[in-house]
């Protein structure tokens, strides 16, 4: 497989001085009266003029001659290259590219849409100019390509596979870098450089979306409820203990489950408890 060739060409400004002794020579035949020299000194403007090309910065040249690739220019400034050769303008600058959000299942099979942030700049120019039909065409495809098949390799989150060590919703880092190499083996044939991608929209698909997010919502109050009933526990055996040593009251078995019960209540409601006044003894 070839690569890219730098090409060093002439420089440009003493062919435009050429070009401007050949306007001189043409005044002086034209005055002396002398159409060979005219047309002698016209051929020599017309193929000095021809020539000369301006390189931008951040841009290139790809220069074929009659079908085969001679060289590239990467230098910024005015030249003068053979007026046969064929030229190709490419820019070299970084670009954006934000692809479309598309439907795929991930490792569990759920249905989620996803969609990417590419950062990519051309990097060989023969392999963009020749290896492929369309380079920018290519970065689209190969780059929808390759975010279903990392969407197909992880679990969208740790509710569907608690053993994952990577999740699409949670490892952004890990999933970034997986991305961005993946990407950038199947560019790289087009000489194509990925500065950097990322995911750019991640969500279920709309068809499970309220499902998935009545299960999360569960989850969480689950969780919480965990830790309210273990924060409870401890507040309850801390008055116990506080209650006992202080001798503050004496209470059998029976009354401590009671009280226990009480607290619980008191401690885990989601809503504000009545109090009720005991107006008997304690066993009434």
């Amino acid at each position: 497989m070839k690569t890219e060739k730098t090409l060093s060409p002439y420089n440009g400004y003493f062919a435009v001085a050429c070009a401007i002794a050949a306007v001189v020579g043409i005044a002086f035949s034209l005055l002396y009266e002398q159409p060979i020299w005219v047309i002698v000194c016209f051929i020599i403007l017309v193929f000095e003029l021809k020539g000369l090309i301006i390189v931008s910065p951040n841009n290139a040249q790809v220069l074929l001659l009659f079908g085969k690739y001679t060289g590239t220019i990467n230098e910024n400034g005015l030249f003068w290259i053979n007026p046969l050769l064929k030229r190709i303008g490419l820019s070299l600058k970084a670009r954006n590219f934000e692809s479309e959000k598309v439907k795929v299942n991930d490792k569990m099979g759920n249905p989620i849409l996803i969609s990417v942030i590419l950062v990519w700049r051309i990097k060989d120019t023969f392999k963009a100019s020749f290896e492929v039909n369309n380079y920018e065409q290519f970065v689209k495809v190969q780059t929808d390509s390759a975010v279903r098949k990392l969407a197909g390799s992880f679990p969208y989150d740790h509710f569907e596979d608690e053993r994952a060590s990577v999740t699409l919703s949670t490892n952004f880092d890990d999933i970034n870098n997986a991305l961005e190499k993946e990407i950038a083996e199947r560019l790289e044939m087009a000489g194509i450089e990925v500065v950097e991608a990322r995911i750019g929209y991640l969500a279920y698909a709309p068809e499970i979306a309220h499902s998935m997010l009545r299960r999360q919502q569960a989850s969480a109050i689950v969780a919480a409820r965990h830790k309210i009933v273990e924060g409870a526990v401890g507040m309850v055996e801390s008055a116990l203990k506080l209650l006992s040593e202080k001798q503050i009251i004496n209470l059998d078995e029976e009354r401590k489950a009671a009280m226990v019960s009480n607290l619980m209540v008191v401690l885990c409601g989601d809503r504000e408890t009545q109090p009720i006044v005991n107006t008997g003894t304690l066993y009434q």
